[in-house]
């Protein structure tokens, strides 16, 4: 498993498990958000590092250009089009605020 099918598992038991969705959030409160994340991550049973997570968001960013754009890269990145770490927590967040988990 590559670590954007690892953070998209996550993510999913996260979504179920309001208890572990706050862990994660929790974790972008830390004086470093990033380490903290992995380090759950790899409580968790993921071994997923930092540069795992740069990495793994500027490839799937790379292939996505590359599949609609012929290999070109002259149109300009759209803001966080290639960050997984923020794409984990964006549906974590709509469902705090929608009050859907009321412990996050």
């Amino acid at each position: 498993m590559n670590t954007a099918e690892s953070l998209a598992a996550l993510q999913i038991q996260a979504k179920n498990d309001p208890a572990l969705a706050g862990r994660f959030l929790q974790t972008r409160e830390s004086e470093h958000p990033l380490r903290d994340f992995c380090k759950l991550c790899r409580e968790l049973g993921y071994e997923i590092y930092e540069m795992d997570v740069i990495a793994a968001g500027e490839e799937s960013y790379a292939a996505m250009r590359r599949a609609t754009n012929g290999g070109g890269e002259n149109s300009p990145m759209l803001d966080m089009e290639d960050d997984l770490y923020e794409e984990f927590f964006a549906p974590l967040i709509i469902k705090r605020e929608e009050g859907k988990h009321d412990e996050i």
